[in-house]
């Protein structure tokens, strides 16, 4: 299986669920089972992986050096605090505080390793504070991740931009996929959650792709005001359609649970106030009732609780709803692993 090229170049990258055919998706969950079931071939023997991290992480972190250990290679971190600052706007004179262009970097990396893994969204902090960037028209160009690709000579792995997380939205496919084993006629339920910080919607963004090109019935629950971005949603509804499932979004957050077979659990940043905490700290101030409990998973058909994590206890969702049975985080953090195995092994293989 080929995944699709991009930036004219010859190499194949992942950068976006959307950007692969569904019935390629479905070989890499397919592969992702494989390994899982123990047919699990040292594949990449010899070869080296360079993580990129410009954001904190735990589970893409530990998951993608596992995926490597345990395929035979080997990943070797780069961490922001410990490299040049890049530059990567073009045509540019660089008498300020960037070092080295990444018209360097990615093709240097690209002589030393067999792919490149980013992970740079502007909005993830380890502060109590959020974030500020630029408006979403700006952060939507994801120039880290595209500058790496375009310049890069081997394949480039999007770990999370500021608009796609796909590797969660693989594992996420792979978790439904496990459970369920026909995911068809689902009902998919991904719900906006209270936080106290902005977050950014690319997890959001790619878990949604996910259910709908696995062809479950698809409903985006949100306040008013956090309306997702309307390109993304109509790609989404397309592959929905295409997937022979449904997709439909409701700012009544019980009424979208309502019988679900999936509740899945995610905050993200309101559009309109994107980068610009303050205001929208104001406008989420009285919506801590949107919330995941015991009630509204009652309201279910036996559903299952699923959520990327890191998550907050009984902000996001209850303790009562994260330590039942309902929840299958673990095995969705698990498969993470599982499902970059499959990635890497056709990627870089």
């Amino acid at each position: 299986m080929l995944l699709p090229q991009t930036h004219n170049h010859a190499q194949p990258n992942f950068l976006n669920t959307a950007d692969l055919k569904q019935e390629e998706i479905s070989a890499l969950i397919d592969l992702a089972l494989d390994i899982k079931q123990g047919k699990v071939k040292k594949s990449l023997a010899g070869k080296t992986l360079a993580t990129l991290f410009f954001n904190p992480s735990v589970r893409t972190r530990v998951s993608f050096a596992t995926a490597m250990f345990k395929l035979g290679g080997q990943a070797i971190e780069i961490s922001s605090n410990n490299v040049w600052s890049f530059e990567y706007q073009d045509d540019v004179v660089m008498d300020g505080s960037t070092i080295e262009h990444v018209k360097e970097v990615a093709p240097v990396l690209s002589r030393y390793c067999d792919g490149l893994a980013i992970r740079c969204s502007e909005l993830v902090t380890k502060s109590a504070q959020s974030a500020s960037s630029g408006s979403w028209e700006e952060s939507k160009q994801d120039i880290v991740l595209n500058s790496f690709a375009k310049y890069a000579t081997v394949p480039v792995i999007n770990m999370e931009s500021n608009v796609y997380h796909p590797c969660q939205g693989l594992g996420d496919a792979l978790t439904m996929k496990e459970h369920f084993g026909e995911t068809r006629g689902k009902k998919y339920v991904h719900t906006w959650a209270y936080h106290p910080k902005a977050l950014p919607m690319a997890t959001t963004n790619s878990q949604m792709l996910a259910a709908c090109d696995l062809g479950m019935d698809v409903v985006i629950a949100h306040p008013q005001g956090w309306e997702l971005d309307p390109e993304i949603l109509a790609v989404a509804q397309k592959r929905a359609i295409q997937s022979g499932g449904s997709f439909a979004i409701s700012n009544d957050q019980d009424e979208a649970i309502e019988g679900a077979d999936i509740v899945c659990a995610k905050s993200w940043g309101a559009l309109p106030y994107y980068g610009n905490w303050e205001a929208e700290k104001e406008a989420r101030s009285n919506l801590q009732h949107w919330i995941v409990n015991e009630e509204k998973m009652a309201r279910t058909r036996d559903g299952k609780f699923m959520h990327c994590l890191p998550v907050r206890r009984n902000v996001e969702v209850t303790q009562g709803v994260l330590d039942s049975t309902s929840s299958i985080v673990i095995d969705e953090a698990e498969n993470r692993m599982w499902a970059q195995m499959a990635l890497l092994a056709t990627l870089l293989a």
